[in-house]
């Protein structure tokens, strides 16, 4: 009885802890009030969100959901397009400043809303472990609609440099893809939720984080232990540069050391002093475009 009874309330705590990491809801944890007009990225974000954007669709597996992005050509007829993902919780609007500064550094933006957030369609967050494949569509989708000529970037903050990273490992990514950049993206899922299991809640990630991967597995298709960007990286042989904040505790700066340590083909490391989680860009912006432009001068080709 005694034992029925802890597995039960395993299965519980793991159904609540689910639903808290992968289920569309309101997150508590996650600050989604309106940005302040003193923050440094404010005109970035004010301006890219009153720019007139076409809106492009695909369907994402599995579910057939419709996916929606964003996208604003670059001032100046140009073959290079940058792909942007964004992070836990947030939506293609909260990446308004980035796609000001890709514009400002001549590209097409497209910046999507990932599977269960913004005006795409879903239920369970993907991690970036099934949103690799909605990427995929995405930049095809840039290729047929802008040529095959065509320059691509791919870019992501947070869960969105997860994401970035998983895409980078995949054999059948388009020869258009040129380079990659992602900034304070986790090792994989398992590494990100277990941390959190003691960082929020002062857990252990055994037995919780196996139970709440088991049930994701049955509800969203996929395990916390597949959806490794670490892996994924170590497949990658195209350019790729890793950013991150030194006293990031969100998503702990020592996962950058190993996402770079495994990362094959050109690669570039910058550890922002002084820069909190997703916070890079607020932390210098100047500096922060600045590198990219550099990283890009000599890998985007």
């Amino acid at each position: 009885m005694v034992v029925l009874l802890l597995g039960a309330g395993l299965f519980g705590a793991g159904a609540y802890f689910f639903k808290v990491a992968e289920v569309r809801s309101h997150k508590a944890f996650i600050n989604n009030k309106p940005m302040a007009k003193s923050d440094p990225l404010y005109q970035k974000d004010r301006w890219f969100r009153e720019q007139p954007k076409a809106t492009w669709t695909i369907k994402g597996q599995p579910g057939n959901l419709k996916l929606v992005a964003n996208y604003l050509p670059a001032a100046q007829q140009t073959d290079k397009t940058v792909v942007i993902a964004h992070g836990f919780g947030g939506n293609k609007e909260k990446m308004s400043a980035y796609g000001t500064m890709f514009h400002e550094l001549g590209f097409n933006v497209l910046i999507p809303d990932d599977r269960a957030a913004g005006a795409s369609q879903g239920k369970y967050i993907g991690y970036g472990w099934l949103d690799r494949k909605d990427y995929l569509k995405w930049i095809r989708q840039v290729v047929a609609k802008n040529g095959q000529q065509s320059k691509i970037l791919m870019f992501g903050v947070s869960m969105g440099g997860a994401t970035t990273m998983m895409v980078s490992g995949e054999p059948d990514v388009p020869k258009q893809v040129k380079a990659y950049i992602e900034d304070c993206g986790y090792t994989s899922v398992e590494d990100e939720i277990s941390y959190q299991a003691k960082s929020m809640y002062n857990l252990p990630a055994w037995p919780l984080v196996p139970v709440v991967s088991t049930i994701s597995q049955v509800r969203a298709g996929y395990n916390y232990h597949e959806a490794s960007a670490v892996k994924a990286v170590a497949r990658n042989h195209r350019p790729i540069m890793m950013i991150h904040g030194s006293k990031d505790t969100f998503v702990p700066t020592k996962m950058v050391h190993e996402n770079y340590r495994h990362a094959n083909g050109p690669k570039k490391l910058w550890i922002v002093k002084g820069a909190k989680h997703a916070a890079s860009f607020r932390h210098d912006p100047k500096a922060y475009q600045e590198h990219i432009e550099a990283f890009l001068k000599e890998n985007f080709k």
